[in-house]
């Protein structure tokens, strides 16, 4: 990693509308601890898929990734999983949103989404607006500053926390 906002490895492959169902069953969300959900995610998919999530660092996925219900855990058990981004052609805004919220990587860039092999390497600088494929790099649209600060400090909750405490810091030294 060269920087905070560089990140990488190796990748599972995943194909169009991958489902919030599929992400994380309905029947885990009473919890919200990412390692707890981890031990979930992609379940309904067989143990296969979910020993070679494991072993990856990045999800790479076709259009519409997320689709389905508004359920945060569905980033969340990624995090969990040690996911650090998500490449793919589309996202369901809600997804998207709600990975920004909790901290994880999510870019829309389908050219690097069409080069990249399973379990092949992908480095993703969401601050350079780049999906590094082997020796291609694709180009994104970078993350607003906004977003960036969130995703630097871990995802909103986070943010806000460090927010308040420079507040606070700054109405006690006016007092």
């Amino acid at each position: 990693m060269t920087s905070t906002s560089t990140l990488g490895g190796k990748a599972i492959v995943f194909g169009d509308d991958v489902n919030t169902d599929v992400i994380i069953p309905g029947r885990y969300l009473v919890s919200i601890d990412p390692a707890e959900l981890a031990e979930h995610a992609f379940e309904p998919l067989g143990p296969e898929v979910q020993q070679r999530l494991r072993q990856s660092a990045v999800v790479v996925a076709g259009r519409n990734f997320g689709c389905g219900s508004a359920r945060e855990q569905a980033s969340t058990c990624l995090i969990g999983a040690g996911i650090g981004a998500v490449v793919a052609k589309s996202f369901s805004r809600v997804f998207f949103r709600n990975a920004i919220n909790t901290g994880l990587v999510a870019v829309e860039c389908p050219d690097a989404v069409d080069a990249v092999e399973d379990g092949g390497e992908v480095l993703v600088d969401y601050a350079a607006g780049t999906v590094t494929v082997g020796s291609d790099v694709f180009a994104f649209a970078p993350y607003p500053p906004g977003l960036t600060v969130i995703l630097e400090a871990g995802g909103l909750i986070p943010y806000l926390m460090s927010q308040a405490a420079l507040a606070q810091r700054g109405a006690g030294q006016r007092g």
